[in-house]
């Protein structure tokens, strides 16, 4: 089971060059590295259903928020909402969700200690213009 920390670290890595300063200096030579398959990846991320601790589905998580220190800031969950109408989007601590790696079942899971009605009653994210 990998830890959000992992995942926020590993992003931090992988993020590292898009979010680069531009400096008068080359760029460093490449570097390359060696991925498992139980390595979280934010595809898997994106889309996985959020359930909380009497298993029923929260929201999902549509977006990572990542900061100027290249660290996962938030993960976007949308709640509620049918087929994309009306959908509220919340931000939530990287810290508050637990994602695990179901090896046996090749499956990514998500788990948060919520309601989906504290949820909407949260303060909805809206993505800046």
């Amino acid at each position: 089971m990998k830890k959000i920390a992992l995942v926020a670290a590993s992003l931090a890595v992988l993020a590292s060059p898009a979010f680069a300063q531009t400096s008068g200096t080359a760029p460093a030579e490449a570097k390359f590295s060696t991925v498992a398959k139980d390595e979280m990846f934010s595809s898997k991320l994106k889309g996985l259903n959020v359930y909380n601790q009497k298993d029923e589905k929260v929201g999902e998580i549509t977006d990572l928020a990542i900061g100027k220190g290249e660290q996962v800031q938030a993960m976007i969950l949308s709640v509620g909402g049918f087929l994309g109408m009306g959908e509220h989007y919340v931000a939530v601590s990287p810290s508050s969700v637990r994602i695990s790696y179901n090896k046996d079942k090749d499956t990514w899971s998500a788990k948060m200690n919520t309601t989906k009605d504290a949820l909407k009653a949260a303060p909805e994210f809206k993505y800046p213009k």
